[in-house]
C-alpha cells in the first residue's frame, strides 16, 4: 500500500513539474502566435494602403487623360464648326 502511495505521489509530483512547463510552452506558443497575427494585420494593412495608392495613381492618369481627350474633342468641334462657318460665309 505504501508503494502504491509512493508510486502515486511520484506520479503526481512529475506530473505537477511537468504540468508548469507545459503552462510555460502554452504560454509561449499563444505569445508567438499572437506576434505572427500581429505581423500578418501588419502585412494586410501595408498591402490595402500600397492597394489605395496604386488605385488613387491609376485613377489620376485615367482622369488626365479623359480630360485630355474631352479637351481634344471640345478643341476639334471647334475647329469642325469654325471651318463650317467659314465655308458657309465663303459661299454668300
Amino acid at each position: 500500500m505504501i508503494r502504491k502511495f509512493a508510486m502515486l505521489a511520484t506520479t503526481a509530483a512529475i506530473f505537477v513539474a511537468c504540468g508548469s512547463n507545459v503552462e510555460e510552452n502554452a504560454t509561449s506558443t499563444m505569445d508567438a502566435a499572437k506576434d505572427n497575427a500581429t505581423e500578418m494585420m501588419d502585412k494586410a494593412a501595408q498591402d490595402a494602403k500600397d492597394a489605395a495608392a496604386t488605385m488613387d495613381s491609376t485613377v489620376s492618369a485615367t482622369t488626365d487623360s479623359m480630360k485630355q481627350s474631352m479637351d481634344n474633342a471640345t478643341d476639334a468641334a471647334k475647329d469642325a464648326v469654325k471651318k463650317a462657318d467659314d465655308a458657309a460665309k465663303a459661299a454668300h
